[in-house]
């Protein structure tokens, strides 16, 4: 490669023709021309090499830049699956839920409603057995007539008895009671009542 120093060190044959002054001072021209082209090519001789070194910076940056999104993108596909998964378990642990609340509503339904049965068919016992007791009732009160009832009261021989289990009270008419009134009994008398 020629360089600036070969130029001005040239030596041309004299002769006729150029005259040396003009050569040498175009020498000088080219010369100078040519320091500064090299220093420039130098200049940008080292601008690629960083240049170079950069970009290769760069292209391990993207490598790795590519590498992560590559990775994040592989992760989040793994979330989203996992995500979906957890989903689905969720809504069939839901659903499993729902069936077994629904399950022991039913029963429970079920269980009160044969309770509400059962409570009912006691209640119609209880109240078919007390309306004949007090129909009962109601028919010997019916039977009964004051003076039946204070014949059997005063009488000697002590009362039938019915088959019925009773109470017997004893009563004394006290002084102006209106049992007194009703009967005329003096007070110190003393007579035995039935209730069965």
């Amino acid at each position: 490669m020629i360089t600036s120093e070969i130029i001005r060190k040239k030596d041309f044959p004299r002769g006729r023709g150029y005259t040396e002054k003009e050569v040498d001072e175009f020498l000088d021209i080219i010369a100078a021309d040519l320091d500064l082209l090299m220093r420039e090519a130098a200049g940008l001789r080292e601008r690629i090499q960083e240049l170079t070194q950069e970009n290769e910076r760069y292209r391990g940056a993207e490598t790795t830049v590519l590498s992560t999104l590559e990775a994040a993108k592989a992760l989040m596909t793994d979330i989203s699956a996992s995500a979906e998964k957890r989903a689905d378990i969720v809504l069939k642990n839901a659903e499993i839920d729902a069936e077994r609340i629904r399950r022991e509503a039913n029963e429970s339904v079920e269980s009160m409603t044969a309770d509400a049965k059962a409570l009912q068919r006691r209640w119609e016992l209880f109240s078919a057995r007390f309306r004949n007791l007090l129909e009962t009732e109601l028919d010997r009160f019916d039977s009964f007539t004051a003076s039946t009832l204070f014949e059997e009261a005063f009488s000697e021989e002590p009362l039938a008895d019915t088959g019925r289990r009773g109470i017997i009270d004893t009563v004394q008419p006290s002084k102006g009671s209106a049992l007194s009134q009703l009967t005329g009994m003096a007070p110190d008398k003393t007579f035995k009542l039935t209730r069965s």
